[in-house]
């Protein structure tokens, strides 16, 4: 078995630079000779075990995140923007993109930021109508994108954050379908909490004091929403202070990230982080007992689950995504390294896209990527009522998975032939980047392939891949 060198110089790096060390007093400190150390941190060798249970035992340092840096999400993201078109001619090989994303990940960002500029600008040169109205803040990042990404870079975790709702749940007693627990605590503050038959989920008036939900919203729907409301009054300095070190670029992402992190604060009330991880363990991450125990939806357990990443007390890293009936991607997250499109659906041999066709069951499936990691991955759908008959009827499939090595620990993955290489089907990330040649849901070539094109034979593509 040939063990894969760890190399973080970054992370070293970044390690010492933030304990306040000079690279002499850093390596005394791990046993290690001065140039052996800057060898290290400059990645032109790999991190030795000495180094790891020194880092550990010295400092207390979790050295899980030495492998779970961002470089594959890095990875996932350049490879993407280089199957454009505009690369054809000059595309790296993915290890140079891993030797950038590795060494240099604030270069390989600025390139990510200057393609998703020029990718911005030719779309609103295609369509006059975009254009009119625009101004030079435009050429920026969208402010949706912009918010998704520093999600994505937080690795979905944010502390602060969750450790706060984590506390204010255990303060005020919140259990299962327990809101009065959340309505008691908001007349402290002054909020009076009413359930009527409105269209949206919650409206609040903050002259009046008056929070109202919706009745056509079911209890863990309303649930959210009045933590949610709570962490907008209690927890407004930390929000604020966490958007402050976010930097975003215009209002509007902070605007849209504040719901984004009120959202976290709610989920993580809901579903507390200790309490959360201990019975998901217990249950083997069965979601509908997980839901049925803290009162919450199966793509809020699912959700959850992707955000157990508090170092020193880390989860199972699970990758999330939900899906509409379009198979546009509407939410995702992933802690491993299936790293999903950043523009377009996800790949039609998914499972996830089936969940459609068979509700209120989960499907369940062995899955492989072209660069030959192995998944569980698990789909179902969950359709949201809009309450009345004249409300459209909302469809969603959510998917949940982990690395083929942590499936022993999912109790859906019971009887499943994990150790059958024939029983995993092959799927995607996206048709632009995928190396794949004989599959039958192609959409588009891979850009980084030659094609070829023989009239006088078909095949299952109109085209073979060099």
């Amino acid at each position: 078995m040939v063990t894969q060198k760890l190399y973080a110089g970054v992370k070293l790096r970044e390690t010492r630079t933030s304990l306040g060390l000079t690279q002499k007093d850093f390596a005394a400190k791990l046993g290690v000779s001065l140039p052996y150390l800057n060898q290290m941190e400059n990645n032109r060798r790999p991190i030795s075990t000495g180094v790891v249970l020194a880092m550990a035992q010295e400092f207390g340092f979790d050295v899980t995140e030495l492998s779970t840096s961002d470089t594959e999400r890095i990875v996932a993201d350049m490879r993407e923007a280089l199957a454009d078109p505009v690369f054809s001619e000059i595309a790296p090989q993915l290890a140079d993109l891993r030797l950038t994303a590795s060494n240099a990940p604030s270069l390989a960002r600025a390139f990510l930021a200057l393609h998703r500029a020029y990718k911005q600008t030719n779309e609103r040169l295609a369509s006059l109508d975009e254009i009119l109205g625009l101004d030079a803040k435009r050429n920026t990042l969208s402010p949706w994108e912009e918010v998704r990404d520093f999600f994505h870079y937080c690795n979905n975790y944010i502390d602060a954050v969750d450790r706060a709702a984590e506390h204010f749940s255990h303060s005020i007693g919140l259990t299962s379908n327990n809101i009065s627990a959340v309505v008691d605590h908001l007349a402290k503050r002054g909020i009076t909490t009413q359930i009527e038959d409105l269209p949206e989920l919650r409206r609040f008036d903050p002259a009046s004091g008056s929070l109202k939900l919706s009745n056509r919203a079911g209890a863990a729907t309303q649930m959210f929403q009045a933590i949610h409301q709570c962490a907008l009054v209690d927890q407004n300095d930390l929000l604020e202070a966490t958007l402050d070190l976010a930097r975003f670029q215009s209002p509007q992402a902070r605007d849209i990230c504040k719901i984004g992190l009120a959202n976290y604060f709610a989920g993580a009330a809901m579903l507390p982080y200790g309490a959360f991880l201990e019975f998901a363990h217990e249950t083997r991450h069965d979601l509908e007992r997980i839901a049925d125990r803290f009162g919450a939806s199966l793509e809020q357990v699912a959700h959850r689950l992707s955000t157990l990443q508090r170092p020193q007390n880390k989860g199972v890293p699970f990758f999330f995504v939900r899906v509409d009936q379009a198979g546009t991607i509407t939410k995702r997250h992933s802690a491993t390294r299936l790293q999903f499109a950043r523009f377009g659906g996800a790949c039609p041999l998914w499972n996830v896209h089936q969940a459609f066709e068979t509700p209120g069951r989960f499907l369940r499936q062995l899955a492989e990527t072209p660069d030959g990691v192995r998944y569980f991955c698990l789909a179902r759908d969950v359709s949201k009522s809009g309450g009345s008959f004249h409300a459209p009827l909302r469809r969603f499939a959510i998917g949940l998975g982990c690395e083929i090595a942590h499936a022993p620990a999912l109790v859906y993955a019971d009887d499943m032939d994990i150790k059958n290489a024939a029983a995993f089907e092959p799927i995607g990330i996206s048709c632009r980047i995928c190396d794949r040649k004989h599959c039958h849901q192609r959409s588009v070539p891979p850009i980084e392939r030659a094609i070829s094109v023989d009239h006088d034979h078909r095949g299952i593509l109109p085209y073979s891949i060099g």
